[in-house]
């Protein structure tokens, strides 16, 4: 085949491909630039209802796509040239399969016979990614063949309906391509005004259900326990804040409800929302006192410690996992049963079958909203005592801080512990989302501005030092696609969780091994990248500065400066002031 017919195959194959990918629903393509990756990224950044986001370094990219495929629910392209740039990817790519992110993985290859024989920037791409995607394929050279051009409609069909399926997350095509590698702009224009007028392969899929039967059983289980509760763990599905706080309110069960729920803020009925459990359920005597019959639980593994330990310490609790995606998120082993349904339908049919109005307060919801109460006291006491920037206060204030609707991204170490402990439900609107798949400190700066790309409203993340200098080339972002950001920084000179473990006692190498000091400056980084940056030494300063940022747009960097040792210090001297408080409310 001459150079002019695989022009014209190469064309017709990445034309198809892009075209069925975009009119499937697959218009967001972030494109990290690359030689091998042309052909894609000239048909993608031609198609009419494709909008390219360019990323330089492709880690940051994998996030930024993340952030913005969990925002908008629906697949982002990711696209990449051949080697190891497709290897920078992976990081991205397990927490998207480990929350349920829908991705669509494309890697740029060499031929098959510049594999596996010392050619450049050539490495292993088939299955790059094992099994943390939902498919992989190496698909064909363009070789011009029949059938090619319906078999992509396939392709891109597939890789959709896969990436969306139970559980989502993210698929792999893996492409090569020969020389020549830029296609024919006339003849993609025709391919895409083709495409226009046909219709792209639909893939239909209904929420799963559970029979009339099934339903009756599990209903009357829940109405026969008495000392019930309801775990909401994080990435619970849109929509079942509703639906699950009235089937609680009919069962009488209190709902420990992680931060990353969407339980703990909105408009719902929040009469049963807990927020405070980390800090109680570290008091023994409570934690033995109220032994449950019964647990349900929704979403991932709750981010709190303490919740974990309560169960393995009342194994003889009825536990019913109820997952929508169809996944298995049950590290504890202790679940009797595992419902995989729809999780807002259930809730409404259960809630039709048990029927009746709210319960009125049992003793078993009076204890855990007495706990509830006292906890949330002990703690507003304890923070109110010094007027000095701590990191427990810093998570307590975001409740005021952040304007409704707002977006809050918690990085994993400290930040995510704290808001879990320290930060109250409440009425006002408040997203908050976390990257708890896999839980890395990597990415979080490029996940937090995808958000922010993918229409999220106001979006802050709060994080640690060590995490903003492991995604500091994420800032790039905001610069290059005029994304709005503000940073709130909590710099303790290194890793401050490592404090709160065992390895603190080893103090001959704890700060070479674990502690890591840095001393880096982070005033320099943000006039790198155009962000106004704040040094907030103050309440009223840190006030102003996130209020700033949140009205005006664009990048912004608010530090604040705190110790490791007083941090621990200020975190241990709230546990007992809490069991004092459950003491005294007859709780523990």
């Amino acid at each position: 085949m001459d150079s002019t017919d695989y022009t014209r195959a190469l064309t017709q194959w990445v034309g198809a491909l892009v075209d069925n990918l975009a009119r499937g629903g697959v218009t967001q393509w972030v494109v990290c630039p690359g030689s091998r990756s042309t052909p894609l990224a000239l048909a993608a950044a031609r198609h009419p209802l494709v909008k390219v986001w360019v990323q330089l370094d492709e880690r940051s990219a994998g996030f930024f796509a993340l952030g913005m495929a969990r925002e908008r629910r629906e697949p982002v392209a990711l696209l990449c040239t051949s080697g190891t740039a497709a290897a920078n990817f992976l990081p991205a790519v397990a927490e998207a399969d480990l929350s349920r992110v829908p991705l669509l993985v494309l890697t740029a290859d060499r031929p098959p016979e510049l594999r596996d024989n010392g050619a450049p920037q050539t490495i292993d791409q088939v299955r790059l990614f094992g099994s943390t995607t939902r498919w992989a394929s190496d698909l064909p050279v363009p070789a011009g063949a029949p059938g090619e051009e319906e078999f992509a409609r396939a392709v891109a069909a597939r890789a959709i309906a896969a990436s969306l399926g139970r559980p989502a997350g993210p698929v792999q095509l893996n492409l090569p391509f020969r020389e020549p590698l830029v296609p024919d702009r006339a003849q993609l224009a025709a391919i895409y005004a083709a495409g226009a007028k046909a219709e792209p392969v639909h893939v239909a899929r209904g929420a799963p259900t559970l029979d009339d039967g099934q339903l009756a059983v599990l209903a009357a289980r829940l109405g026969a326990a008495r000392r019930g509760l309801i775990l909401a763990g994080p990435d619970c599905p849109p929509g079942l804040a509703a639906p699950l706080a009235d089937l609680a309110a009919r069962l009488g069960f209190p709902i420990l409800a992680d931060p990353l729920s969407g339980l703990r803020h909105g408009a719902h009925d929040r009469a049963l929302v807990l927020s405070a459990y980390d800090a109680f359920l570290r008091d023994p005597g409570f934690v033995a006192r109220h032994a449950p019959e019964l647990v349900l639980r929704f979403g991932a593994m709750p981010t709190a410690k303490p919740v974990i330990q309560f169960l393995q310490r009342h194994p003889q609790a009825h536990t019913v996992v109820v997952d929508g995606g169809g996944g298995w998120r049950e590290p504890t082993s202790l679940a009797a049963e595992h419902i995989f349904a729809d999780e807002a339908g259930l809730c409404r049919a259960l809630s039709g079958r048990i029927g009746g109005a709210a319960q009125a307060v049992t003793l078993w919801s009076q204890a855990w909203l007495g706990a509830e109460e006292a906890a949330r006291g002990a703690i507003g006491r304890a923070l109110g005592q010094d007027e000095r920037i701590s990191e427990p206060r810093l998570a307590a204030e975001l409740a005021g801080l952040l304007a409704p609707g707002a977006t809050l991204l918690a990085a994993n170490s400290m930040p995510i512990r704290d808001v879990d402990t320290f930060l109250p439900a409440g009425e006002r609107e408040l997203r908050i989302v976390g990257n708890r798949g896999a839980n890395g400190i990597d990415g979080l700066v490029s996940t937090a501005l995808g958000a922010a790309a993918g229409g999220a409203g106001p979006v802050t993340l709060l994080t640690g030092d060590l995490a903003l200098y492991h995604d500091s080339n994420g800032l790039l972002a905001a610069k290059l696609h005029g994304l709005s950001l503000t940073i709130l920084l909590v710099n303790n000179d290194g890793g401050g969780i490592f404090s709160f473990l065992p390895q603190a006692s080893e103090q001959d190498q704890f700060e070479l091994l674990f502690g890591t000091p840095h001393g880096l400056d982070f005033r320099p980084l943000a006039a790198l990248y155009g962000a106004r940056y704040t040094l907030a030494e103050s309440w009223e300063a840190l006030h102003t500065a996130v209020r700033a940022g949140q009205r005006e747009g664009g990048l912004h960097i608010v530090e604040v400066r705190t110790e490791r040792g007083q941090n621990v210090a200020d975190h241990r001297a709230i546990w007992p002031a809490v069991s004092a408080a459950l003491r005294e409310a007859g709780l523990s």
